[in-house]
């Protein structure tokens, strides 16, 4: 789908969707005034890109000048002082795999400010435009009888890397940039020509009081803030709750309110139960027994369980990047699983050890193997195994279709974009391009083919009657071939082009019959010329 308007023009996808949502509220309410309504809100922040309008981002200039180390002590003391976090809690250990603030070099505290700035920036602006999603229900006086459940998805991502990255493309292609490059690129930081990801040393700090980040199983990466708010149906104002609850629970939880229980059939189709539980009684009773006893974890092999105040967690590759044995997405084999099982558990009793600070597995053992047991039965029972640590593989596996596998492609103008599982994979090999088009005598010029974004992908055009062809390697490099010669009126032409060889100029070396392509082709129209169309080929040289 296309925006509306551009960046340029003041777009922004976090105020259309709420323009949108309180579009869909108002038309569902001017039909039925009296019929409740559900609205699904979810926003793209604050993943990453972080991108935000400049102004919102420069309200925090100065603010992480101390760096995470300084804003994770700052964090934690906050925390026990709003009573988000036990008193007699205990700060998570300094992660190594995170740089200490003080050995930084200028220019690199310099680019990790900036970022974090930049987040902030970005987590505030989609709190206003939130903001402006209730306002509308109070206006309509919808707001107190609303029940209103506010979560993000996952611990903070590390995914930018140790420096940080003005493109979390590089991350996925083992291509990082040198902090150099991304001090280059300071001022777009947050702009749509960036796909910008702080350094994992925020990623960390954002986790506080915990260890670790997303795409692991400890409570940095498995753990969130979550609000409820309903006025009508919620005396208690304020007030923070300590039983575990986890984000399968939420539905539960308003079928509950609602005196609902979901159908065992529907239309004669049996439905799967529902895997969590109601925390509804816990809204005004902070003493209430919690009704979440045990709750497994699972994430590209590293695992974990809670079960009625005790963690146990199996950190694989390792506690960190730097103690690790293998490198992330290493299999794990049966050999290895056993040991793993037999040596590398971790137990914690969160009751007392709020952040995972102290292993207490060597002085616990038989409660280890109660717990390691536990994750077995519920991996089990809700169909995790068998254990798959895979990265990269489990990205590329070939999956199911709507399409057989084929050698041509056709595509029209005036048509959606496509995703990637159903678009020519051209990744690491020579193709040809195809595109069959009209010329009037004048000339033309436009894009015949592009796949993908301003910070990476490759795209076939026509500019100055000349053809050309761009390859934009993670925004860290552009490289491009050009046609010698004017292209022809009325004429059909082929690149034949290898991107490892596009730093050399293109030349046309011969016009013929156009074949019949079984490679990958684009085609936007036919030529209306009553000579056969040609194909001028022009391979690199």
């Amino acid at each position: 789908m296309d925006p509306p308007a551009t960046p340029e023009e003041g777009y922004h996808l976090t105020p259309d969707l709420v323009d949108k949502a309180i579009s869909f509220i108002a038309d569902a309410k001017q039909v039925a005034p009296d019929k409740p309504f559900f609205l699904n809100f979810c926003t793209g922040a604050t993943h990453a890109p972080h991108h935000v309008p400049r102004e919102w981002a420069d309200r925090y200039r100065g603010s992480f000048d101390d760096g995470w180390d300084a804003y994770r002590e700052a964090t934690f003391d906050r925390q026990k002082r709003r009573g988000v976090v036990p008193a007699d809690a205990r700060l998570s250990r300094h992660d190594p795999d995170v740089p200490e603030w003080s050995s930084l070099s200028p220019d690199a505290r310099r680019l990790a400010t900036r970022m974090m700035e930049v987040y902030a920036g970005f987590l505030t602006h989609t709190d206003h435009h939130i903001g402006r999603l209730l306002q509308f229900l109070k206006d309509t006086g919808e707001f107190d009888n609303t029940l209103i459940m506010l979560v993000s998805d996952n611990g903070t991502s590390a995914e930018g890397g140790v420096t940080g990255t003005t493109n979390e493309g590089q991350f996925f292609n083992n291509a990082p940039e040198p902090v150099e490059d991304s001090l280059m690129s300071i001022d777009e930081i947050g702009g749509p020509n960036t796909f910008n990801h702080y350094p994992w040393g925020w990623t960390w700090a954002g986790n506080t009081p915990f260890k670790r980040w997303k795409r692991e199983t400890y409570r940095g990466g498995a753990s969130d803030p979550f609000v409820v708010h309903w006025p009508r149906g919620i005396k208690a104002r304020g007030e923070v709750r300590e039983q575990y609850a986890h984000i399968i629970d939420m539905v539960p939880t308003v079928l509950d309110v609602l005196g609902f229980e979901p159908p065992a059939t529907i239309k004669g189709v049996p439905q799967s139960p529902l895997h969590g539980v109601s925390f509804a009684h816990t809204f005004d009773d902070a003493a209430a027994p919690t009704a979440h006893r045990t709750q497994y974890f699972e994430m590209l092999g590293h695992r974990a369980i809670d079960h009625d105040g005790w963690r146990a967690v199996c950190p694989w590759p390792g506690p960190s990047f730097h103690e690790a044995s293998r490198p992330f997405g290493a299999p794990i084999t049966a050999d290895e699983l056993g040991k793993l099982d037999a040596h590398h558990w971790e137990l914690y009793h969160i009751d007392e050890d709020f952040a995972e600070t102290q292993d207490v597995a060597a002085d616990n053992r038989g409660k280890l193997i109660e717990m390691i047991s536990m994750w077995y039965v519920q991996a089990g029972k809700y169909d995790v195994l068998p254990i798959d640590s895979s990265g990269v593989q489990r990205a590329v596996v070939e999956r199911p279709q709507v399409s057989a596998p084929r050698t041509g492609y056709v595509f029209r103008p005036g048509t959606q974009t496509l995703p990637m599982a159903v678009v020519p994979r051209v990744l690491n090999r020579p193709v040809s391009v195809t595109a069959d088009v009209e010329i009037p005598s004048d000339g033309a010029e436009g894009v015949l083919i592009c796949q993908g974004t301003n910070v990476g992908g490759w795209i076939f055009y026509m500019k100055d009657r000349r053809l050309h062809y761009a390859h934009n390697y993670v925004r860290r490099a552009l490289y491009s071939v050009s046609s010698t010669e004017d292209v022809p009126a009325a004429t059909s032409c082929a690149s034949n082009s290898n991107p490892r060889e596009s730093r050399t100029s293109l030349t046309a070396r011969e016009c013929r019959a156009a074949p019949s392509s079984t490679s990958t082709a684009a085609r936007s129209a036919r030529p209306t010329s009553r000579s056969p169309p040609r194909s001028c080929s022009i391979p690199a040289v």
